[in-house]
């Protein structure tokens, strides 16, 4: 009676989330191919055919590649709000009217004993949103995609047993790239991507007492590495007063490997 999850592609190259309890289980994005979804699931040894949904955060390409395949093959529900709808029709094809949901901003849907939250984000997109997951007195809350965590998501968020939570770039590293000015000051902005010190500080400000394990999600391929990532946002979290490996503890996420399927 526990709920369990696996990050099973982070990054700017495709995203997909899998979250399971005894009677329920949703993917939470599906930025991939079709192919590489169903080669995901194989390596936590679960079947994408049995899934409940596919759960929609916002319509970029790196978050519903693969939706509209998935959805088709194995007759599977999806959810998103109705502007995110609109967004991403052009991008994943026909769907029979009775696979499609509408799943509110700011509201809970119920299914069995899973509730699942959503909450605005801010992004360059239509209506983004991302979902905390609530079960058996279990929170797990997923958020990417955010140019900044405002004071509301916080209070939404807030003392969560686990966080996949985004850790996007090193600024000094996207100042320095190779992305034109455009770019980076899109990904800088409030409808941008946290860096790794912006999160760690919005980190600071929602772990609780029962906060263990967070994932640093969504880091940029050309301006993130994972030691980096994990070193900054553990050296902000100290000087904020939390201790990375006695308080909580990080984990990595890939673009590749899925993370072991973990209970919250």
């Amino acid at each position: 009676m526990s709920l369990h999850f696996s990050v099973l592609a982070s990054g700017s190259t495709g995203n997909a989330i899998y979250v399971e309890t005894d009677k329920h289980s949703f993917l939470v994005d599906a930025g991939l191919s079709g192919k590489k979804i169903d080669g995901l699931f194989q390596q936590i040894d679960r079947d994408p055919k049995k899934l409940s949904g596919i759960l929609v955060t916002h319509e970029h390409s790196d978050h519903v590649k693969g939706i509209g395949i998935v959805a088709r093959k194995y007759r599977l529900p999806i959810y998103a709000n109705e502007k995110t709808w609109k967004a991403m029709e052009g991008a994943i094809g026909e769907i029979p009217l009775e696979q499609k949901f509408i799943f509110g901003m700011e509201t809970v849907q119920s299914f069995g004993a899973l509730n699942i939250e959503s909450f605005g984000v801010s992004h360059d997109a239509a209506e983004p949103m991302f979902y905390t997951f609530h079960y058996n007195e279990k929170k797990l809350v997923i958020i990417t995609d955010t140019g900044y965590v405002s004071d509301r998501m916080k209070g939404t968020i807030s003392n969560a047993d686990t966080y996949v939570f985004e850790s996007n770039h090193d600024v000094q590293m996207l100042r320095m790239g190779r992305y034109p000015w455009s770019i980076k000051r899109r990904i800088l902005s409030d409808v941008g991507h946290v860096s790794n010190e912006d999160a760690a500080i919005a980190m600071s400000e929602v772990i609780g007492d029962r906060t263990k394990r967070i994932y640093l999600a969504h880091l940029s391929q050309d301006n993130n590495m994972k030691e980096l990532a994990r070193m900054s946002v553990s050296q902000t979290l100290k000087s904020q007063g939390i201790v990375v490996g006695e308080q909580v503890n990080l984990y990595d996420t890939d673009p590749l490997i899925p993370t072991s399927l973990t209970a919250v």
